[in-house]
């Protein structure tokens, strides 16, 4: 397979591209961080295109790099991303909360968008996976900025699904569980007072504990949505962790007519209570 990564350079992204590069696949990276020693490591195989995913015209003149080579290709993952504004949303600097926004959100959309046309002149089920993260399924106060792209990029991938339903094309998003990242140091950096105690006490207890499993099982999950055994599953919010992913397969009639595994309003009806006017 011919698979397009952004944010490949650290944490999640260059784990990923160790994988499938291990699996025989070819990898075109892109990163703001110049790859060119791990290009050379694996001549032939891994690609890498310098650019910033949250300018329009960085990332769609790297799009037109890659299909020069690589007409068509079989997958994109999304895992460009940074935990940016901390602290109060109230207090927040507006313009690092829009930087955050930006990166997180319209970098996974652009990415999207600049590779749509080559992804469907796949030979095989196009995939598209695409990064949540902590915030995207239930409030985390004082990481709003983050918080809000990543429900956003939830949203996004559900509406590309539908939009996309007749398409030969999945896409679907990943929650990845607890992992040790330049995020996970950031949050370090920026103390508890910016963080908030809860999130700086399970930044130092991720650091000081092995993680290798939890990053096993995240890029398990990517390989498995890459791959034909997800074809027909789309636009779902997919827990590394905490789903089933592996027999999902076995149910895939039943999750496009229904919202298992995606973002909705609870009712209180939902929850056994019928409230009058």
């Amino acid at each position: 397979m011919r698979i397009v990564i952004t944010g490949s350079s650290s944490g999640i992204g260059h784990a990923l591209a160790e994988r499938l590069l291990a699996h025989g696949h070819q990898v075109w990276g892109l990163a703001r961080t110049d790859q060119s020693e791990f290009a050379v490591t694996h001549a032939g195989r891994f690609r890498a295109t310098r650019c910033d995913v949250a300018a329009w015209e960085q990332i769609s003149e790297a799009a037109r790099e890659t299909v020069a080579s690589w007409p068509a290709i079989d997958g994109l993952v999304t895992c460009a991303g940074v935990q940016g504004a901390m602290g109060r949303a109230a207090t927040a600097d507006p313009r690092e909360w829009s930087a955050t926004v930006r990166t997180n959100l319209d970098g996974t959309f652009f990415a999207i968008r600049a590779f749509h046309e080559a992804l469907l002149r796949a030979p095989r089920r196009a995939k598209i996976v695409c990064f949540s993260g902590g915030g995207a399924s239930k409030a985390r106060p004082n990481f709003s900025a983050y918080a809000a792209a990543k429900t956003a990029v939830v949203r996004l991938v559900e509406t590309i699904a539908e939009e996309e339903r007749g398409a030969t094309l999945d896409i679907n998003a990943v929650a990845p569980g607890a992992i040790t990242t330049r995020m996970t140091e950031a949050i370090l950096a920026a103390g508890s007072a910016a963080a908030g105690e809860a999130e700086y006490d399970a930044a130092t207890r991720q650091k000081q504990q092995a993680d290798g499993a939890a990053l096993e099982r995240a890029l398990d999950l990517v390989e498995w949505l890459l791959s034909p055994a997800s074809d027909g599953i789309s636009g779902r919010l997919i827990s590394a962790v905490w789903d089933p992913w592996p027999s999902l397969g076995r149910h895939k009639d039943e999750l496009v007519s229904s919202d298992i595994y995606a973002l909705r309003r609870i009712l209180p009806g939902d929850r056994g209570k019928h409230w009058a006017l």
